[in-house]
């Protein structure tokens, strides 16, 4: 199965030497996305904003593949301080729509200098 690398200019950066994304067949694996800005600018600002400009780049990296957020089979959520479990549920369905909701994990991690991280596997077969 033939595969390929996406990077996007509508996404913060990547931080280290990987992709974006990887579209390998009908799958589409998307890498960690942070609250960061396309010119590589930190948001710092609360945790609402943090996870809405991850989901922005999450987001634009799937539209770069060719695919949209409601397209997730697995959504992977990693979270500085699990007392935003909450909010980040108020915050996912404006993003991961559809009428298949996807599997999620959230996971309380030691993020530093940012509260949230999100990845994604997509499926665009049939």
């Amino acid at each position: 199965m033939p595969k390929r690398a996406v990077t996007t200019d509508k996404a913060a950066p990547a931080g280290g030497p990987y992709s974006h994304a990887v579209v390998a067949g009908d799958t589409i694996y998307l890498a960690g996305a942070v609250p960061a800005l396309p010119d590589g600018s930190w948001v710092t600002g609360n945790f609402a904003e943090q996870a809405h400009a991850a989901f922005r780049n999450l987001a634009a990296v799937a539209e770069a593949a060719g695919a949209s957020l409601d397209d997730a089979v697995r959504v992977g959520v990693y979270l500085r301080d699990f007392a935003d479990f909450a909010e980040m549920n108020e915050i996912y369905p404006q993003y991961v729509k559809g009428d298949h909701p996807p599997v999620r994990t959230t996971l309380p991690v030691p993020l530093v200098g940012f509260d949230i991280e999100i990845d994604a596997i997509l499926y665009t077969g049939e």
